[in-house]
């Protein structure tokens, strides 16, 4: 009786086993990491740099080519996952300002940090606007992620703005970063030559995705509404909705436009076109969501060599730093001010800048272009990363509970009390008498109804939470149906 030789299987049993064990380890790390407030996907960052040739696993893995196909199709997945749990009714106080701070917010945000790109890291311009571009825009695998495990439930005007704004800006920071790419080896001089380059890159980028994405969710939504029902359970729909995602991301991107824009719009119009059919399979796309962010971070870990970064570790630590207390606030505050939104608000959505996969994918494009100072840029890249999962992840429900943009548990009377007030009133009550009753300044028409009041007041939509002040008191919104007042708290003045 012969032996059988099992050597030729080594090949796959080999790295399957060790990449099913560096999963499992990074994921049941993650899981306690999280208890104490780090980020769940900064242990799969450093589980990929122990693993890699400075670390305790010793293996050596450069191929930037296929860390670069990965991050795209994980963030193609984790965009997908996104817009499917995005609801029209977010837009109603999030469109605005999300739409400001994906497109006016990114650009501010990558000039300012080119500037410390050019004073700290001493980039010429080029190559530090090349930079701005790169660590530019919030990350939606970082934001989705650790919105969901902060353990804080935030207000929907902040929410909303944060959610859509990591599902959107990805497009302005890929479209900046080809474009100044695209600068960086242009040969065909003239400004006028360079500015109708980057013009139409936009329309292509922007329309194509656009285009593509609403027209085909239209068409895979319709589809969902034939195909679903006992034959067509969660998992399998799951999987076509992954499938036709994948093939509007890439089908966009082969004809110049924006996959990443596709793709959430793809998501986002399914989701509420044909809800019946997607909410089965949200189950299954968070599974897929998560191996594309595990499988992302693990792969961009093993890219990085530490003993590269320490060279460059200080000034890029001032251009993290410069991003997260200067660039990112200022940007913020340009695009809200029109907004009405309150200075803790503003704060907040300024702190939840969270820099994650995007950035450190952005960054092999110059080094899949060959371009001079790329390896530069991707250690400064990863730095912010690292510096962002760091202080901000793991800061999230700290800071919101500290500036109050957090909700409180409805289970704990005192601090529902203390956030909506003491006493109930009626919104469709004249304001008159109310004023008259507890002896507050009245408005000019004593007659409107306290609701439509506030909602005048406030001069944007209403959301649970907002306060508008009425002489030694404060009226707060409690409740709403349908976007309009339903209930109102009162708290006067001790």
């Amino acid at each position: 009786m012969s032996v059988v030789d099992t050597t030729p299987m080594d090949f796959v049993n080999l790295p399957l086993f060790a990449v099913s064990a560096l999963v499992f380890v990074s994921v049941l790390t993650g899981l306690f990491s999280a208890r104490i407030g780090f980020s769940f996907l900064l242990v799969f960052l450093l589980a990929g740099i122990l693993a890699g040739e400075d670390g305790f696993g010793g293996y050596r893995f450069d191929d930037f080519r296929l860390g670069f196909w990965v991050g795209n199709v994980a963030l193609a997945i984790i965009l997908l996952d996104g817009g499917l749990r995005t609801a029209f009714s977010t837009f109603r106080t999030g469109l605005k300002p999300a739409f400001l701070l994906a497109t006016l917010g990114v650009a501010v945000c990558a000039l300012l940090t080119a500037l410390a790109g050019v004073l700290f890291v001493g980039l010429d311009w080029h190559a530090a606007l090349l930079l701005g571009a790169i660590v530019g825009s919030t990350d939606a695998a970082a934001v989705f992620a650790l919105l969901t495990r902060s353990g804080v439930s935030l207000n929907e005007r902040v929410a909303a703005t944060l959610e859509i704004e990591s599902g959107v800006n990805d497009p302005m920071a890929v479209y900046l970063t080809l474009s100044f790419i695209a600068l960086a080896t242009l040969t065909t001089p003239g400004p006028g030559f360079m500015w109708t380059t980057l013009a139409w890159s936009f329309v292509q980028q922007f329309g194509w995705g656009t285009l593509l994405g609403l027209g085909s969710g239209f068409a895979m939504a319709a589809l969902l509404k034939k195909v679903s029902g006992k034959d067509a359970v969660g998992g399998i729909l799951a999987l076509l909705l992954c499938a036709g995602g994948l093939a509007v991301f890439a089908s966009t991107g082969l004809i110049g436009g924006s996959g990443f824009l596709a793709v959430y719009l793809f998501g986002l119009i399914v989701a509420n076109r044909a809800s019946a059919a997607v909410t089965p399979a949200l189950a299954a796309m968070d599974g897929y969501a998560w191996l594309a962010q595990a499988g992302m971070f693990l792969l961009l870990g093993l890219l990085v060599t530490p003993s590269s970064l320490l060279p460059s570790l200080l000034p890029a630590l001032a251009v993290a730093l410069t991003l997260m207390f200067i660039a990112r606030p200022v940007a913020v505050w340009l695009c809200l001010a029109p907004l009405r939104f309150t200075a803790r608000e503003t704060w907040f959505i300024s702190w939840v800048g969270l820099r994650g996969a995007v950035p450190i994918v952005l960054a092999l494009f110059p080094l899949l272009a060959g371009l001079p100072q790329a390896h530069l840029l991707f250690n400064v890249a990863f730095v912010v990363v690292l510096v962002s999962l760091l202080l901000q992840g793991s800061t999230i429900g700290a800071v919101a509970r500290w500036l109050g943009v957090a909700l409180p548990d409805p289970g704990d009377e005192a601090q529902v009390r203390a956030v909506f007030g003491d006493f109930a009133l009626d919104p469709a009550m004249p304001v008159g008498p109310l004023c008259a009753f507890y002896g507050l300044p009245a408005p000019p028409e004593i007659s409107q109804a306290l609701g439509d009041w506030m909602a005048g007041e406030l001069g944007r939509p209403a959301i649970a939470g907002d306060r508008v002040r009425l002489g030694s008191a404060t009226l707060i919104v409690r409740k709403l149906i349908a976007g309009r007042i339903s209930s109102v708290g009162l708290s006067l003045d001790e």
